[in-house]
């Protein structure tokens, strides 16, 4: 959007986007303020996290007159919700509109990019050293299980039916990583597939099951129907009893949801009976 001096060591940071929000905690820094997404509760990673920041809204209209009584130092904005307010932002302090479209790009050039700008490359570096040894230790616990397991990753929402996610989601890249195998619907270089139809639930089958849960109450009874149907009780993960129900942070770019990805990964494909 433009050329940015961003000040060194800045103090009075406000971030537009909550995975933003984490990151940057999980790099050192800790904003004064953020938007916050306000239809669903704040992620579990960020609990225990937030005191002392404040919102100044939601994603789609941040209140600018609130970010110029903050007196930031610094704005951090994202292509997807903030170009369009740009030109009021910068106006107001230094803004960094950091590149997330949608789909977004994997977690690991977000975070990347987020350190680059606040100068934080060397807690970077360690983040993405401790993240490859749990990596490891979960390729050494799963031996060459892991060449021939095929795992699904799968949702329902109640306007959109079925959802595959494929190998750029952020948990496809985890997956990715291990070397774990992906039904031949998920596999490819894309973020997901919506509107898969009942008939063909076959698509997300697998080994092993990963299903996302959502917080809406539409979404738990869409999952609770899909549960009623022969087609789903056909499915090799249900008939073996390996599907897992999983929270939202598998949704999330943030260092923090990916490494309790591999804490789910750890507590399903190796301590589960």
């Amino acid at each position: 959007m433009g050329e940015t001096c961003i000040p060194r060591n800045p103090r009075r940071i406000i971030v537009l986007r909550e995975d933003t929000l984490a990151n940057s905690l999980a790099l050192g820094v800790k904003p004064i303020a953020s938007v916050f997404a306000p239809d669903l509760p704040l992620p579990s990673y960020l609990q225990g996290k937030v005191d002392g920041i404040e919102s100044v809204g939601g994603y789609e209209a941040p209140s600018i007159e609130k970010m110029l009584q903050l007196k930031p130092d610094l704005i951090l904005g994202n292509s997807y919700y903030s170009k369009n307010i740009y030109n009021q932002l910068s106006q107001i302090a230094p803004t960094v509109i950091l590149n997330i479209p949608y789909p977004p790009p994997s977690w690991k050039e977000q975070l990347e990019e987020l350190a680059q700008v606040l100068g934080k490359e060397d807690v970077h570096q360690k983040l993405m050293n401790d993240y490859w040894q749990r990596i490891e230790e979960l390729k050494q616990a799963l031996g060459n299980n892991r060449h021939s397991l095929v795992v699904s990753v799968a949702s329902t929402n109640s306007q959109y039916g079925i959802w595959a996610y494929g190998q750029k989601h952020f948990s496809g890249t985890v997956l990715n990583d291990i070397g774990l195998q992906r039904p031949p619907s998920q596999r490819g270089d894309f973020f997901y597939v919506e509107n898969i139809s009942e008939e063909n639930i076959a698509e997300i089958n697998g080994d092993v099951l990963f299903f996302l849960t959502w917080a809406p109450d539409d979404d738990k009874k869409a999952l609770e129907k899909l549960k009623q149907r022969p087609l789903w009780r056909q499915l090799e993960a249900v008939q073996r009893n390996q599907v897992y129900f999983v929270g939202t942070h598998w949704h999330d770019a943030a260092i923090f949801a990916i490494n309790m990805i591999v804490d789910d990964l750890f507590k399903y494909l190796v301590n589960t009976p």
